[in-house]
């Protein structure tokens, strides 16, 4: 099945070659009376004009045989081209085709003025909660998805999505994939899950990729592929049912943390050696805690090597990963703290 731009740039198409074909119509009956009738180039116009409308007007001069065998094909020419105009815009309009490729090229436009935004492909269960998750944070995304069902249902949600194949290198560039930040690959099938991480990472290797898996062996597929996260669905709701069961009270805990009504969030930053005042301090120097609240979690070096539960004599270090704990107003103090405004920052 075509999709809605497909079908859109068909009919699109099919109305420019209409009009090119009628445009060739009308130049070949204008120099016809022009050169071989001979007559004036305004009674030629005037001629092929309406003889294409068919409106009865009579012969602008006296035709001989051959004039009358010319004006009997331009005009049977003059109605199949017209006719085919008309039946491919009434079915333009029919369809929406005309409202549907303008909200195309806004759509275009929103994407190309992206950038470090997220590509989520796919909307099926999976898919909408993510999206969800993106929109209550602000997360900038566009989603793809195959269907043209769960395209129109996204868009119904306010979010912005297209209908095509994310497992083809061009719908992946018209998302932006060469400037986006995050791509997650959310398809039931493992196989175009593949197919899309490998996609992304040749496009783009500098992208963050999160690959959903239906199992372990998929799992690693996909991890050889380039993801630098997999999720399996099965496995992470089956440890969570078995915490839950175990452990209850961490997991309503857990759950107030990353629920989409939390009043608490857990947030990361990343240390920079240039604009960060605190890099190079312990954290008991640099009095993150005292000064917005908020708690860090745990520290995650450079070179992979996480400290959880770090101490007051822990170093900052330049590409230091915080984790950290805190409502949203302690977030944003703490962000303010990590990376203050500079002049050149606060005038943009």
């Amino acid at each position: 099945m075509d999709s809605v731009e497909q079908k859109y740039r068909r009919i699109r198409n099919d109305l420019h070659r209409g009009g090119f074909a009628l445009a060739l119509v009308f130049l070949t009956g204008t120099l016809w009376y022009a050169l071989v009738e001979q007559w004036h180039w305004l009674d030629a116009v005037y001629m092929t004009v309406i003889t294409l409308t068919t409106v009865g007007y009579g012969e602008t001069q006296p035709l001989g045989d051959r004039g009358h065998v010319f004006t009997i094909a331009l005009i049977l020419a003059g109605v199949i081209t017209i006719g085919y105009i008309v039946n491919r815009f009434t079915e333009a309009l029919i369809e929406g085709y005309f409202i549907e490729g303008r909200r195309l090229r806004q759509q275009r436009k929103l994407v190309e003025s992206l950038s470090a935004h997220f590509i989520l492909c796919g909307f099926g269960r999976i898919g909408r909660q993510i999206a969800t998750e993106f929109a209550a944070e602000g997360t900038a995304f566009v989603i793809a998805d195959a269907s043209l069902e769960q395209v129109r249902i996204a868009q119904a949600e306010g979010y912005s999505a297209i209908q095509a194949d994310a497992t083809l290198d061009e719908t992946l560039l018209k998302m932006g994939v060469e400037k986006a930040a995050c791509l997650v690959a959310a398809l039931p099938s493992d196989a175009e899950n593949l197919y899309i991480i490998l996609s992304a990472k040749t496009l783009n290797p500098q992208i963050r990729a999160i690959a959903r898996a239906s199992n372990e062996e998929a799992v690693q597929k996909l991890q050889r592929a380039g993801a630098d996260k997999v999720i399996s669905p099965y496995i992470t709701g089956a440890k969570r049912m078995a915490a839950a069961a175990l452990r209850p009270q961490v997991m309503d805990f857990m759950d107030g943390i990353v629920a989409s009504d939390r009043s608490f969030y857990m947030e990361e930053f990343l240390i920079d050696a240039q604009t960060c005042p605190v890099a190079g301090l312990s954290l008991r120097e640099a009095r993150l805690r005292s000064q917005s609240g908020s708690l860090v979690l745990a520290v995650r070096r450079r070179d992979g090597n996480l400290i959880v539960g770090p101490t007051g004599e822990t170093i900052i270090m330049a590409q230091d990963m915080l984790i950290c704990m805190g409502t949203a107003d302690q977030l944003r103090v703490l962000n303010q703290i990590l990376e203050p405004l500079t002049p050149e920052t606060s005038q943009r």
